[in-house]
């Protein structure tokens, strides 16, 4: 092959991002078989019956998913046909989950009805994600607002410290409750950032990268240069302190420590941001009550005073007794006993997942994540300019930290948090950012391939 075939044919070759619309209906009907058979089986392992409700939690997702194809049909031709499909089949399991926990709650005579409600929160998140595709023709527009997003993000964390309207619930004070609304704006505010965070580096990576005295061989940068990395960390040892969020604090730092590491491809910020982190949560644990809690009952979470002891180990245990009653293969949908672990449809639906379909079933879901991060962190390499590229990386390490937080909390591998997995857990706040998160993947791969074409 000469140079110039060769020249030719390179960003065909790296850019893998498939965009074949026909594909994505064929993978959204088979999307929408496993969420029928999902709640068919829940139906009738919890009831023995089968009955046309579980028409009222099907269809709406089903109609929702070929409403937002069509939408990519006729504003993103050339977008990525994978990730619709995926965050759909998590987002059915989850609504399939939430609605066996209702049916579980029914049982013990405790009515609720988070299941419906998870379906309405969905198609809301959809339309708004679906609205802001068909409006956004150009994500290179949002670079104009890197600092108005600094601003915005800022302004969003800020609201639950409001004396009106912000709310504590369970300890921690993230909402913002207007009425019988409440909504957790600390969502928005990490999409806001990441935005900020792209911007600002585009502008500013020769600056970290190249400049600065050498000591003992390592290139040291700039006081000025360092100032935004010790701002984002004391911003958000400002969330964990004010907010008492461990999670959130440790989502906004690691996204701007991913995406600095990407911008400049230096192993010191890495190191330094890690040590940062350990640091804080070290000085944190021994100053902050509530901090030294979560560390004691994530060490110790079977010595008695930690497990019954207010916000101890007592989830966490049970839990960990859920996934292991699962076992490999899992006791099947309907099958467990998801319900006697506190706040199963919301911090704590992983473990449910992995009581009821086992370990395969714990792969298989992580597998659906890696692969909704892996197409968002190809998309990112697959574009030209170093803003998409950087916003890219931003949005799918928005997806993948979450997740390793979450995960790695139900599974005792770091502190509980308090944050939700993305896509299965109740709650339309973090629906909303997650599903605003897809379609920004989209809107920026279809610009993406158009550049192949071209």
């Amino acid at each position: 092959m000469s140079n110039m075939s060769l020249t030719q044919a390179l960003p065909r070759l790296i850019n893998s991002v498939p965009r074949s619309r026909s594909m994505e209906a064929v993978l959204l009907f088979w999307v929408a078989g496993m969420h029928a058979f999902q709640l068919a089986q829940i139906q009738l392992s919890a009831t023995d019956n089968l009955d046309e409700q579980i028409l009222l939690y099907w269809t709406p997702l089903f109609l929702a998913s070929f409403v937002f194809h069509m939408v990519l049909r006729f504003k993103a031709k050339a977008a990525d046909s994978l990730l619709l499909p995926l965050a759909t089949l998590l987002n059915g399991l989850g609504i399939s989950m939430i609605y066996r926990l209702d049916l579980a709650e029914a049982a013990r005579g405790n009515e609720q009805l988070l299941g419906m409600r998870q379906v309405w929160l969905t198609l809301f998140a959809m339309a708004v994600a679906a609205l802001v595709l068909w409006v956004l023709k150009n994500h290179m527009t949002l670079k104009r607002f890197t600092y108005i997003a600094m601003a915005a993000g800022i302004l969003t964390l800020l609201l639950p410290m409001l004396p009106v309207i912000g709310a504590e619930i369970n300890g921690a004070r993230l909402w913002i409750r207007l009425g019988e609304l409440t909504f957790q704006p600390g969502e928005i505010a990490k999409l806001l950032l990441v935005i900020f965070f792209a911007g600002y580096l585009t502008k500013h990576r020769d600056s970290l990268s190249l400049i600065g005295k050498k000591i003992w061989g390592v290139r040291i940068p700039r006081a000025r240069d360092l100032g935004p990395l010790l701002l984002v960390w004391v911003a958000s040892l400002g969330v964990l302190v004010l907010q008492r969020d461990l999670g959130t604090s440790l989502l906004y730092f690691g996204i701007f420590l991913a995406l600095l590491y990407v911008a400049t491809g230096r192993g010191f910020y890495a190191a330094i941001g890690i040590g940062m982190i350990i640091t804080g949560g070290l000085v944190a644990s021994q100053l902050l009550s509530y901090v030294g809690n979560r560390f004691d009952s994530w060490l110790n979470p079977f010595v008695q005073e930690n497990y019954t002891g207010v916000g101890g180990s007592y989830q966490l245990v049970q839990g960990l007794f859920g996934m292991a009653h699962g076992g490999i293969l899992g006791a099947g949908l309907g099958g467990g006993y998801p319900q006697l672990v506190p706040l199963a449809a919301n911090d704590f639906i992983f473990a449910a997942v992995a009581e009821e379909l086992g370990l395969v079933g714990v792969f298989a879901v992580l597998s659906i994540y890696l692969l909704i991060t892996y197409r968002g962190l190809r998309i990112a390499i697959s574009h030209r300019d170093d803003f998409s590229r950087l916003l890219a990386a931003g949005l799918s390490f928005v997806i993948a930290l979450q997740v390793f937080i979450v995960v790695g909390g139900v599974l005792r591998l770091v502190p509980l948090t308090g944050l939700t997995t993305p896509f299965l857990a109740a709650g339309g706040s973090s629906l909303l950012a997650n599903w605003l998160v897809i379609a920004l993947l989209l809107r920026i791969s279809d610009s993406a391939n158009k550049q192949v074409i071209q």
